[in-house]
């Protein structure tokens, strides 16, 4: 990657302790089933409309192709992406999955095939989305200590496995990450569209309305119609954001298909963006570099001021989870105890609900049936007068009796029908039970 690493004892150098510390929590809360997000840990999330050039912009961060590409929809699963700078002399780049804990990807090229498998996997091979995350962590001496949250990019029109409303269900996705207080928004837009109508921008503003988190990238601003440049947005003239804006370019379609290099790529934007008559005076906001080195800064930034309040809500969540590990008793390695302990909590799980049942749970109050009396009564009263009220018009209307023919006489598909449409209307009771209706 073009971005290269902050001066010593720079802002840059201080995130090699920060960042790497919140991917080892992220990476705890994922082993031990909680949901990161449920912490609210600080990251940055990219957001941007489908091609709009997320992918180009995080391999470019990366320096390396390893993102699955295509014409329709390709990131149909987050990616937490976590990039660790690793020392000069370290062998090599390399990317680990935490599905696959302990395999090295030196192959940039499987880091691709192996997103793809993971996805289709977890969201369907037909263009499916899922919420589920694939965590991704590339190891490499040419990255600043990064990590962003790729979303899937807001699609409009629903293809192959996607239901209609795909792109309510995409924008729900987004922003039950993007609202949390502890998440930086990168919101991705080309700059062939218009800018002001941008999805991203919408969508981040929804999020941050006071634009205090996002930060806005504009891609693809060599492509802009002659005559015609992107000045204004980048100084934030037109959709103003605390943290400002960043111009890139990105390869062209053509230029992946004849590999060519993101090296060769970061030498030819710092030439457009040297050369062009407006965009040399903004060298500080322009380039993948510059993004770098931006997010980087930001993200540092971002954990210092947000980790009192962190370690606030961590040290309750350990002194929550500490009473619940003290009340299963004394823990043991061998295997024998474990066995023992798990018997002994079921069988006060089963005590506890035989309790409840039996109606002798103390801590219920009496003013109001529970347990086995409650059960008792839907069935013995509300139940029972539930069909006798009607079962006489069911059966009659079912059978072949008339009113004068005397005694009926109910046929099995009668007896059948009435069961049916008794069971189908249990449901309705239950709820209108539960809201204290009957």
């Amino acid at each position: 990657m073009a971005a290269s690493g902050g001066e010593p004892g720079s802002v840059p150098s201080l995130g090699h302790e920060v960042i790497p510390m919140v991917n080892r929590l992220q990476d705890i809360f994922a082993r031990v089933g909680d949901s990161p997000a449920a912490m609210e840990l600080p990251q940055v999330a990219v957001v941007g409309s489908q091609s709009s050039g997320k992918s180009s912009v995080l391999e470019a961060l990366v320096g390396r192709d390893f993102l699955p590409r295509g014409a329709d929809i390709c990131t149909r699963r987050p990616l937490l992406l976590q990039l660790v700078r690793t020392p000069e002399a370290a062998a090599g780049e390399y990317g680990e999955f935490r599905h696959l804990p302990g395999k090295k990807f030196y192959d940039f090229a499987e880091i691709r095939s192996e997103i793809q498998a993971e996805t289709a996997r977890g969201a369907g091979g037909n263009k499916g989305v899922s919420n589920k995350q694939i965590r991704l962590t590339i190891y490499s001496p040419n990255v600043l200590d990064i990590t962003l949250l790729d979303l899937p990019g807001m699609t409009k029109v629903p293809v192959g496995d996607q239901p209609s409303d795909i792109e309510a269900r995409i924008r729900t996705m987004i922003l039950s990450y993007i609202r949390q207080p502890f998440c930086l928004i990168l919101a991705v837009t080309p700059a062939n569209s218009d800018l002001a109508n941008s999805d991203a921008l919408q969508i981040a503003g929804i999020a941050d309305p006071d634009g205090n988190r996002t930060i806005g990238v504009i891609t693809k601003l060599d492509i802009m119609d002659r005559g015609t440049d992107a000045c204004k947005h980048l100084l934030g003239k037109v959709i103003p954001l605390r943290l400002g804006y960043v111009g890139v370019v990105n390869r062209s379609q053509q230029d992946i298909m004849l590999n060519r290099s993101i090296k060769d790529a970061l030498a030819s934007e710092e030439t457009f963006f040297r050369t062009h008559p407006v965009y040399n005076g903004l060298a500080d906001r322009c380039g993948i570099p510059r993004l770098a080195k931006k997010l980087n800064q930001i993200l540092v930034q971002h954990i210092q001021k947000v980790l009192p309040e962190l370690k606030s809500r961590i040290s309750s969540k350990l002194l929550s989870v500490g009473k619940e590990h003290s009340s299963y008793g004394d823990l043991t390695e061998s295997k024998s105890g474990q066995g023992a302990l798990l018997l002994k909590i079921l069988s006060k799980y089963s005590e506890a609900f035989a309790s409840l049942v039996d109606g002798r749970n103390e801590e219920r109050l009496t003013s109001e049936l529970y347990g086995g009396a409650r059960i008792q009564h839907i069935f013995q009263s509300i139940f029972v007068n539930h069909l006798e009220d009607g079962i006489d018009s069911d059966v009659a209307s079912a059978s072949d009796g008339s009113p004068n023919s005397g005694a009926i006489v109910v046929r099995s598909q009668a007896n059948g029908f009435v069961t049916n449409q008794t069971l189908q209307e249990l449901p309705l009771e239950a709820e209108a039970i539960k809201k204290g209706t009957v």
